[in-house]
């Protein structure tokens, strides 16, 4: 009886699962999710294409399984610590405990099984450059429901703040904690060695703090004139 190439693979490897998810995610942080081909990971595993059809069925499975091996711990995390900081009773310290729950696990879940990590969060910021549909439903099933549960602990802390300005307040924290996480470099470099962006406490001391002034500010229309654009006409 003939078998599977991909069975007497995986019975000569049993490691080989883990090699083909490694490979995949260094290839999609590198070059994005379109660029990458089967065959492309197969390769870089030192796998054979029909390895990858086993164990993951198509490449969109493998990102999937990607998203859920890192981002299953670091929800769940947040779900912690989430439930704990709605707990505190004094409006301006939840919203502190709030941000912290988010930030602190995208920095301490750092390893590779765990979730977090700069080559995750590199992908997870290519993925969502790309605008890949597929990339998109993954990301929408992994991170809404969380997503959710933050943007509304951090209304009821600031009630009087339309919830749709936290949404927006949200994607911005989003966005630097990808780029605190990436490029941590650039914090050293700029402060000419006074700071060093690779010290994890300090980052996420430095981003809480700033998310938490962020979400404190008015309200876009409560914004005191001063601080409005003035409208240009369109008329000449």
């Amino acid at each position: 009886m003939m078998r599977n190439p991909a069975s007497k693979e995986t019975a000569r490897k049993p490691n080989m699962r883990e090699a083909i998810l490694a490979a995949a995610e260094e290839l999609f942080a590198t070059n994005g999710f379109n660029a990458v081909s089967v065959r492309d990971i197969a390769q870089a595993a030192g796998a054979n294409p029909g390895s990858i059809t086993y164990h993951f069925k198509t490449k969109d499975g493998l990102l999937l399984e990607i998203y859920r091996r890192h981002c299953g711990p670091m929800n769940l995390r947040r779900s912690e610590l989430l439930a704990a900081a709605k707990r505190v009773r004094d409006l301006q310290d939840r919203l502190e405990a709030v941000v912290r729950a988010y930030v602190v696990p995208a920095f301490t879940s750092g390893s590779d099984l765990a979730g977090g990590g700069a080559r995750f969060t590199r992908l997870r910021a290519v993925m969502s450059a790309e605008g890949n549909e597929v990339a998109r439903k993954i990301i929408a099933q992994t991170f809404d429901d969380t997503s959710h549960a933050f943007i509304d602990a951090v209304h009821e802390s600031l009630p009087h703040v339309p919830r749709t300005d936290i949404v927006w307040r949200s994607h911005f924290l989003l966005g630097a904690l990808y780029y605190s996480l990436v490029t941590p470099d650039r914090v050293s470099r700029l402060s000419r060695g006074e700071a060093d962006g690779s010290d994890a406490a300090s980052a996420i001391e430095q981003l809480v703090q700033a998310t938490v002034a962020a979400f404190q500010a008015p309200a876009l229309d409560q914004a005191g004139p001063a601080r409005r654009r003035p409208v240009v006409s369109s008329k000449t």
